[in-house]
C-alpha cells in the first residue's frame, strides 16, 4: 500500500489504510455506502483474513464538529478488541485526502 501508518487515504469512491499498534497491523480498503439515512456509515472497510479472505471489520462515518465542520471518525474490529478513532490531517503530508488515524478511548475503557 505505502510506507505511512495509521492513516486513511480517500480518492472519490477507493479507500486505503492502515491501523498498527503494538498488538496489530492491519491494512485495509473501504468501499462507499450508498444509503438514505443519515446515521449510515460513509465507507465499510475490509480487511484480509489469516487464510487471505475478504472480511468486513468496520466502517468510517462522516461527523460534524462543533463548529459545524465536516469530520470522519473510524470503527474496527481488530481480532482483539474494538478500535476507535477521528481522522485527522497527518503530518508532513500535503495531500488533503490524506488523514492521520487518531485513536480514541471510550468511556469506561482503560488506557
Amino acid at each position: 500500500m505505502t510506507d505511512l501508518t495509521n492513516f486513511v487515504r480517500i480518492d472519490e469512491n477507493k479507500l486505503i489504510g492502515n491501523v498498527a499498534t503494538l498488538t496489530f497491523d492491519i491494512d485495509f480498503t473501504g468501499e462507499p455506502v450508498d444509503s438514505d439515512n443519515p446515521d449510515a456509515p460513509k465507507y465499510r472497510i475490509f480487511a484480509k483474513s489469516p487464510r487471505g479472505r475478504k472480511i468486513e471489520v468496520g466502517a468510517i462515518w462522516q461527523n460534524t464538529n462543533r463548529e459545524d465542520k465536516p469530520y470522519y471518525s473510524l470503527s474496527m474490529n481488530t481480532g482483539h478488541s474494538r478500535f476507535y478513532a477521528n481522522l485527522g490531517r497527518y503530518p508532513g503530508q500535503e495531500e488533503e485526502n490524506v488523514f492521520a488515524v487518531i485513536e480514541q478511548q471510550r468511556r469506561g475503557q482503560g488506557a
